[in-house]
């Protein structure tokens, strides 16, 4: 595939997805770069702010299915990987494996911190081995497969702190804003008239093939080793025991950025770049995509929660002190 054909896909798909959700542009084009990164997004907000409506724009706009699980206090791990049912076939009855609603290529896990960690944890395995194992068989899920997860903020009551290893899976944690008055205007324009923005599906049947050329591709986009080690020295100096960091580290975080933080920081970056029309990285592609792939990857301590001191403001410090080559 050509970087010229990857972007006008690109660009397409970020076009459809605009006809129905009214801002939030920097979300929609990162959602869609974790995406063909192979990665899986959190989408934090507080609840009617659209999370939900993008997904299934996204799922829509790429012409693959789409499932949705909400999630709740009472929700069971077989409710979402499925379970052996007992069946009757030519007179003899034997246990069937009924798929869960994980089995789809876009899956929306709807308010995930609604629901007790070891619901949240049967997430886990499926996020990362992109399979499922029920009563010690295991299943393989679709190609291509994103989880993309919604949640309320943590202070909101009723709400459970998602683990440190499954937030570490996330490929990205997007913070969705509420709308600006402006956006607010359309939002109503669009909602309470009688004219329905109408989409159109932007991949071909076989959009599958195109959707792998396009994930190839990605991964081909070159990184000059300068850029590189720029992105190893950003996520080294979250590491509180390195003792090099700036004091806000030391003085705010228990832990810092894992090795997969540097994964998504270069994969995003690359995707950044092709979205932009070139087949290199550039500096200010690493910074843009840094603060989502990190955020959620720097585990704060008491005393930062206690000062309302927040992951991005620590991003931040970070950047200041660690400079390009």
């Amino acid at each position: 595939m050509e970087p010229e054909k990857f972007q006008e896909t690109f660009i397409r798909l970020e076009g459809e997805v605009r006809k129905i959700i009214v801002g939030h542009d920097d979300i929609i084009r990162k959602v869609l770069i974790a995406f063909f990164a192979g990665g899986h997004v959190l989408l934090e907000g507080v609840p009617g702010l659209g999370k939900t409506l993008l997904v299934k724009t996204l799922s829509h706009a790429l012409g693959i299915s789409f499932k949705r699980i909400q999630f709740t206090p009472d929700l069971m791990p077989s409710d979402i990987v499925g379970t052996q049912v007992l069946a009757e076939s030519n007179g003899r009855r034997e246990f069937q494996f009924k798929q869960g609603p994980i089995f789809a290529h876009v899956v929306l896990a709807d308010e995930i911190n609604r629901a007790t960690p070891k619901t949240q944890s049967a997430v886990l395995e499926a996020m990362e081995e992109k399979q499922v194992t029920v009563f010690g068989e295991s299943h393989t899920l679709q190609s291509p497969f994103m989880v993309l997860a919604t949640q309320n903020p943590i202070e909101l009551e009723g709400t459970y702190p998602l683990p440190e290893a499954q937030l570490d899976r996330f490929f990205f944690k997007l913070l969705v804003m509420s709308p600006t008055p402006s956006e607010l205007r359309e939002i109503l324009k669009r909602t309470t008239g009688t004219d329905v923005a109408k989409m159109d599906k932007v991949l071909p049947e076989d959009g599958g093939k195109l959707i792998k050329e396009m994930k190839e591709l990605l991964r081909q986009v070159l990184i000059a080793p300068p850029i590189e080690d720029y992105v190893v020295r950003l996520v080294y100096a979250t590491q509180p025991q390195n003792g090099a960091v700036n004091a806000p580290v030391k003085q705010y975080l228990r832990f810092g950025s894992s090795p997969r933080g540097a994964q998504s920081v270069i994969l995003g970056a690359k995707g950044n770049a092709l979205a932009e029309g070139r087949v290199h990285v550039s500096y200010e592609d690493v910074e843009k995509i840094l603060y989502p792939a990190l955020r959620h990857r720097i585990i704060l301590n008491f005393q930062a929660e206690a000062e309302n001191v927040t992951a991005d403001q620590i991003m931040a410090e970070v950047v200041k002190q660690v400079q390009r080559n």
